[in-house]
Order: structure tokens, then C-alpha cells, then sequence
């Protein structure tokens, strides 16, 4: 399978992919710290059902969790933005430990566009994913 090489065009189309996800999830995990912090707080219209103080319990913590995933994709998407930056935007970080060339070590544009954040081609990712 051949795979191009992102051209620079490219690479300001996914800076501002990128910077559009950010905004997105900043948004949301502002709004679902807000709703959580509420619940802890007890600022939210208390239930008189035990049934509905569960799920409350449930919708917080469901929320607080949703805050540290989004997180953790806030900082992915900082590293490839930054990975933009260093000219290594759309190289398998895997591949390129395992030393192989940056030109034989690319990422796909498919997953690019689908994941512009990925660090690692679909093979590697499996890999990855098996080995934790």
C-alpha cells in the first residue's frame, strides 16, 4: 500500500481540524465540570426518590470521567499540533522507534482525517493496543 505524505496545504487544513476539536471538547469538559462540580456541590434540584439520587450519583461520575477523557484527548491534540509545528505531523511514532525511514513510516491520510490527533499507523495501534 503506498502512502502520501501530507503536503503543507494539508497540514494547515488539519492545524485547523485540530484547533476546531480543541474548541469543541474545551467547550464540553468546561460545561461537564460546571454540571458535575454542581452536583458535588448540591446546586442542582435535589430528587425525593432513592432511585433518582443514584442515577444522579451515576450522571456525576459518568461526567468527572468524561472530563479526564477529554483531557486526555485535549493533550493529544496539543502533541500533534505540536507535532505539526516539528514537521512530523503524520509519521507513526512506533514506526519511527523501530527505525524505520519517516518515508517508510507513515500514517494514513484516511485515519489522519478520521483521527487527526493518531500518533501511530493502524498496525502499530493494534500492536499497541495488544501489548496493554
Amino acid at each position: 500500500m503506498i502512502v502520501e505524505m501530507v503536503k503543507p496545504d494539508e497540514l494547515e487544513q488539519f492545524r485547523r481540524m485540530l484547533r476546531m476539536i480543541q474548541a469543541r471538547v474545551r467547550g464540553d469538559v468546561k460545561q461537564m465540570e460546571e454540571e458535575a462540580l454542581a452536583g458535588l456541590n448540591g446546586d442542582h434540584v435535589s430528587t425525593t426518590h432513592s432511585a433518582e439520587h443514584g442515577s444522579d450519583a451515576w450522571i456525576q461520575d459518568f461526567s468527572l470521567s468524561m472530563v479526564e477523557k477529554d483531557g486526555e484527548a485535549l493533550n493529544e491534540i496539543s502533541a500533534a499540533l505540536q507535532r505539526i509545528d516539528a514537521g512530523t505531523f503524520g509519521i507513526c511514532e512506533m514506526c519511527s522507534e523501530a527505525g524505520k525511514p519517516a518515508s517508510r513510516a507513515k500514517i494514513p491520510k484516511g485515519r489522519l482525517k478520521a483521527l487527526p490527533y493518531a500518533r501511530n499507523c493502524v498496525e502499530c495501534e493494534r500492536k499497541r493496543e495488544d501489548e496493554s
